[in-house]
């Protein structure tokens, strides 16, 4: 097996493990203790190599006692717009059962439908304690009003009420109180009473793979941003293998799809209180190494589309597999800075690899990212930057494989450069 399949491998593992920020924060950790990383519970002398994980927020690290010199940061984010299901979701008319769900993030409507939909999450007991939970095969769908009722749908576009066109599917019969809750507990081995909340999505259960006539194409769901999150453990992984180099730090947030205001969120404290944990002078010096730190916040940018190029800026039209992108905005919607994107350019060179530039067309709105919240919080010079893909927030999303990889080289370089 070449280096890169393996890589692969380990993209697309990734992929089809992270239906939740739950799933994908347990599978980095479990990732991170196999490469000799320590879990900390606390922020007292964390480990040289340690990781703090809780629910959809994970923070890693690797000191070798250089934080002084100010620290490595890449920042991505471990959620993805979707349907999730609602507390009381037991809902259903005519002889169907359906399942109430709740849009979170800025969905593509109609790429729910018609597609074969798993549930995964994190369901919490009355203890306290918290499970992760995924169906075994996909549960639930959400059936397009077929054409004959819709004469109209090809010519003048497809409408979905967002209250009552989205919701799914999941069996035949009345709907009964408590029913959803019953087949989530025995897919624990518990009691529905011991149930009291839980965070499930649907997901598009078809797996991650590669496409295209040379198989250069990666389709997949959570594309935005889990090939971040990707990217960023496995810069981490191998940073960990060397003995000297800055303080390296990658945080993976929660909520950066509805604000990223919230306690595992960018504008949350964790990863201010975890790079203090690790500097070990005073709060002066502290401030000092902020400002001479990096941030790369990791995300996905947009792709040149071949069939609405009008809807790019002309001359700032990244294509697929044409290197990772550095993403520019004039009014800060990302957090990139003609000295940030030096650094980052520097790292695209180190890494051998070419790089792009995305600029949104003015006549356009430019979305934004965790960069110009964590470098508001925290004062680290921040560089957006990514890779490109099509389908942006749809159920499936589409990518360059050789983009992914080669932002994962970006990405070490960027952790080990002094």
């Amino acid at each position: 097996m070449t280096a890169t399949t393996d890589r692969l491998g380990s993209l697309l593992a990734h992929l089809d493990a992270s239906v939740s920020p739950s799933h994908s924060v347990a599978h980095v950790a479990n990732r991170l203790e196999q490469a000799g990383f320590v879990r900390s519970e606390s922020l007292t002398q964390p480990a040289s190599r340690g990781f703090h994980a809780t629910q959809g927020l994970l923070i890693a690290w690797v000191d070798d006692g250089s934080s002084a010199d100010g620290f490595r940061v890449i920042g991505a984010h471990t959620d993805s717009p979707c349907l999730r299901v609602k507390p009381r979701p037991d809902a259903g008319a005519f002889g169907w059962k359906q399942v109430g769900v709740e849009i979170y993030g800025g969905i593509l409507n109609n790429s729910w439908l018609d597609r074969d939909l798993g549930v995964a999450g994190r369901v919490t007991l009355a203890d306290g304690s918290s499970r992760l939970f995924r169906s075994s095969e996909a549960v639930a769908r959400v059936p397009q009003l077929a054409v004959h009722l819709d004469r109209d749908v090809n010519d003048k576009g497809l409408v979905l009420d967002r209250q009552n066109h989205l919701l799914p599917v999941w069996g035949l019969g009345s709907p009964r109180s408590g029913e959803f809750a019953e087949w989530i507990a025995a897919g624990i081995g518990v009691a529905a009473t011991d149930i009291v909340s839980w965070e499930l999505s649907l997901f598009d259960d078809q797996p991650a793979r590669t496409i295209g006539v040379d198989s250069e194409l990666l389709a997949s769901g959570r594309i935005d941003n889990q090939v971040s999150c990707w990217a960023a453990t496995e810069a981490i992984v191998r940073r960990s293998q060397s003995s000297s180099g800055p303080t390296s730090v990658i945080a993976l947030f929660d909520h950066e799809e509805v604000g990223s205001e919230s306690t595992h969120g960018a504008g949350g404290p964790w990863l201010e209180w975890i790079l203090e944990a690790l500097h070990s002078g005073t709060r002066t010096s502290f401030h000092e190494a902020l400002s001479h730190s990096s941030c790369l916040s990791a995300d996905c940018a947009h792709s040149v589309h071949p069939n609405y190029p009008e809807r790019h800026e002309p001359a700032h039209r990244p294509v697929a597999n044409g290197g990772p992108v550095l993403k520019q905005n004039a009014n800060q919607r990302y957090a990139t800075s003609p000295e940030t994107a030096a650094f980052f350019v520097r790292c695209c060179r180190e890494a051998g690899t070419p790089h792009q530039v995305f600029v949104s067309k003015n006549s356009m709105p430019c979305g934004s990212t965790i960069g110009p919240i964590a470098s508001t919080r925290l004062g680290i010079p921040t560089v957006d930057a990514g890779v490109a893909q099509l389908s942006m927030h749809s159920a499936r999303e589409l990518c360059g494989v050789s983009d992914v990889l080669a932002f994962a080289d970006v990405a070490q370089r960027f952790v080990e450069l002094g």
